[in-house]
């Protein structure tokens, strides 16, 4: 039997909105967020249908998992901005305010049939397999699979992204942030009461398909960055020529072959290009080509990285 896919980039699933009425009355409820939190809850939900691959999960458990991440942070359209997108650290207190929109965001899909089927995005998407999760510290055993798997998926586009109050941290950082969580914690050392000492915050299994989604996006990159240079090289190697006749046309003394240089010129420019400011476009390719080969390397070297990575 052929293995179901779910392709999330195709016209007929979830990112193109090509769905019924229903589906698009629960995507469109994150027009209510902030621009910041409903492109995080995009990010979120994308990983999550892509881990949900890796896991073999059927097509219909991938589609409602993914809603479920869409609509995960929901209830953050009733936390205060002065919480939400303060420019620095919580403290205490606002830390507390924050963690409510995990139960205002279960209120709020209750109280709507058409949302209920996934509330459990937002109130399982904080909760830790050790049990020092929140609203509830439940463990394992309570906590539903996409629960689990939104909080890896969760977790992983918070810290990557560029938050108002700190620096952005790689991916390789994180994903070792992710794989530590996977191990037991020591309860003297947690700040959180442990309930089970058997687990991690994190679900191993779900991290390793995080990963795998990880290394697709960075060769994905890869590509998309190579194919680019692709494109760029004629464009180089024409306006290469452009320069050649420039040379040629101030080497010349002769007036018609100054002409002939400079007709040979006008020839290979293109719109928005002139006598003038072709060498400047030119030495912009250049510096882009060089950029992009050394963000290519960096890439190759983070792939080497990854796949090292132990979980």
């Amino acid at each position: 039997m052929p293995k179901e896919v779910f392709d999330f980039y195709d016209r007929t699933s979830l990112k193109s909105y090509n769905l019924d009425k229903s589906m698009q009355y629960q995507l469109n409820i994150l027009g209510s967020l902030d621009v910041f939190t409903r492109k995080h809850c995009e990010n979120v939900a994308s990983i999550v249908c892509r881990i949900c691959q890796y896991l073999h999960c059927s097509q219909s458990f991938t589609e409602y998992c993914t809603i479920c991440a869409y609509l995960h942070d929901i209830g953050k359209q009733f936390i205060p901005a002065s919480v939400l997108q303060k420019n620095g650290p919580l403290t205490e207190e606002e830390y507390k305010i924050m963690k409510t929109h995990t139960t205002i965001g279960h209120k709020i899909c209750m109280n709507d049939l058409k949302l209920r089927p996934y509330v459990a995005g937002t109130i399982y998407h904080h909760e830790a397999l050790n049990g020092t999760g929140y609203p509830n510290a439940l463990v394992k055993k309570e906590i539903p699979y996409e629960g689990q798997i939104i909080r890896v998926a969760d977790e992983y586009d918070a810290i990557v992204s560029k938050r108002q109050y700190k620096s952005h941290i790689g991916i390789v950082d994180t994903l070792k942030i992710l794989i530590d969580e996977c191990k037991p914690v020591d309860p003297q050392k947690s700040r959180v009461p442990v309930k089970d000492k058997k687990f991690g915050k994190n679900n191993p299994v779900i991290v390793k398909a995080l990963i795998k989604v990880v290394i697709d996006d960075t060769e994905y990159e890869i590509s998309c960055v190579m194919d680019y240079l692709k494109n760029l090289k004629p464009e180089i190697k024409r306006l290469e020529e452009v320069e050649k006749y420039d040379k040629k046309r101030l080497a010349s003394k002769s007036e018609s072959k100054q002409n002939y240089f400079l007709n040979g010129m006008k020839c290979l420019l293109v719109r928005g290009e002139t006598v003038d400011n072709y060498i400047e476009v030119l030495n912009s390719y250049r510096n882009i080509t060089t950029e992009k080969n050394q963000h290519i390397k960096q890439l190759f070297e983070e792939i080497k990285i990854i796949k090292k990575l132990k979980v």
